[in-house]
């Protein structure tokens, strides 16, 4: 609860006007004080009412991609039976307010706003709680009271279509390394014949040698599987512009590019972040560094429109040991910055677990060196020349 300035200044003559009356005797200068304090009161009573109001709200729709137009729709209903709210109302948006229009909402009524959402930055805009503020007639006293909640709306970064995927690559038994698109159907071992064993697994050959029945024993390879680490460490994305960091936004649109493709192409794809994020809690927590945020996202995309930058800048380090001992893919997209250039080495010394190594660096005044023998840079400006220097890239 709050007093106006009108309240401050009613309050002080109020003060004034009874001391010089009772000190003075002026009756008349009393019965105005009186008057000025029991006004203050019943402005303080008033503004204390509480009204009964529901407020529901919907984004439309609640994910978009950057720059996409976005919109939330709040209706507010005055659930009381006996009396009309004079409110004044607004929703909080991000960081700005937006009016809403309740003033003198009766009984049993209510009313609708609908605003654009700003999605000019990647991020979880939250939206809410609306902000009722309440004053008494004369404008002496003001209470702000939050009603509702607050719903997220997730701005991902933009897609790049990328015709070229990784096609990863699969082991056969004898050592060799293959290229599978789509996984394959891979020869084991051959055994003797079973009754109900289907004859066209016979190997006929190894039959009429031995003399006795032979059927072939295959195993299913697993479907190349595509790891993405991004790297979200401040220091490798050093340049900002207007407090933003623009190779980090490039190297979202290019994990979601990525990340997109692979879903199109039913390749599986797993999103990991070097450093993780200081809240990172639930199912997606899960990797070196899985990215969380105030709101709990459901996807790869909901991850990457809530990472931020950290400032566990030795994390690099810890992310490539938990990738060598699990060996979650056959192919790495490493997605870094100008300032992430200097630890490459890091990840070219993954090329043991990990056939295929692809680098991206984005915003890098300069081209990056290779490294490591067999490992693919590509240095891109934004994530739309990623896409096309990586459509260039043939060796998927």
């Amino acid at each position: 609860m709050g007093i106006t300035a009108r309240g401050v200044g009613l309050l002080v003559a109020a003060v004034l006007l009874l001391g010089v009356g009772f000190r003075f005797a002026y009756p008349e200068l009393t019965l105005l004080g009186a008057a000025a304090g029991a006004a203050v009161g019943y402005a303080v009573l008033t503004a204390a009412w509480r009204p009964r109001l529901a407020v529901a709200r919907s984004a439309d729709p609640d994910r978009v991609a950057r720059g996409e137009p976005a919109s939330m729709t709040v209706t507010v209903r005055n659930t009381g039976r006996l009396r009309a709210a004079s409110l004044v109302a607004e929703d909080r948006c991000g960081d700005r307010a937006v009016p809403v229009p309740v003033l003198r909402l009766r009984p049993g009524r209510d009313t609708t706003v609908r605003y654009d959402v700003p999605t000019r930055r990647r991020g979880v805009v939250p939206v809410g709680p609306l902000r009722v503020t309440r004053r008494d007639p004369l404008g002496l006293v003001s209470v702000a009271r939050p009603y509702g909640g607050t719903v997220p709306v997730w701005v991902h970064p933009r897609i790049h279509p990328l015709r070229a995927v990784p096609t990863g690559a699969g082991r056969s038994l004898d050592g060799r390394v293959d290229a599978v698109p789509h996984g394959s159907i891979t020869f084991d071992s051959l055994r003797e014949y079973v009754v109900g064993d289907e004859l066209r697994r016979v190997h006929w050959r190894t039959s009429a040698r031995v003399g006795e029945l032979m059927v072939r024993e295959n195993v299913d390879t697993s479907l190349p599987r595509i790891v993405v680490l991004l790297d979200n460490r401040a220091a490798a994305h050093p340049d900002r512009v207007d407090g933003v960091a623009e190779s980090f936004e490039s190297g979202c649109e290019a994990a979601a590019s990525i990340v997109t493709a692979a879903f199109r192409e039913d390749l599986p794809v797993v999103l990991l972040f070097v450093a993780p994020e200081p809240d990172a809690t639930g199912p997606d927590a899960a990797g070196p560094g899985a990215a969380g945020g105030g709101f709990t996202g459901g996807g790869p995309l909901d991850r990457l429109a809530a990472a931020q930058l950290s400032t566990a800048d030795d994390a690099l380090r810890a992310a490539a040991n938990r990738l060598r001992q699990d060996r979650l893919g056959d192919t790495l997209v490493f997605l870094t910055g100008p300032g992430g250039r200097g630890d490459l080495g890091h990840v070219g010394a993954l090329r043991g677990a990990y056939p295929s190594v692809v680098v991206g660096v984005f915003g890098a005044p300069e081209p990056t060196p290779a490294g490591a023998a067999g490992m693919v840079v590509v240095d891109a400006a934004d994530g739309a020349a990623f896409a096309a220097e990586w459509d260039g890239v043939r060796r998927w």
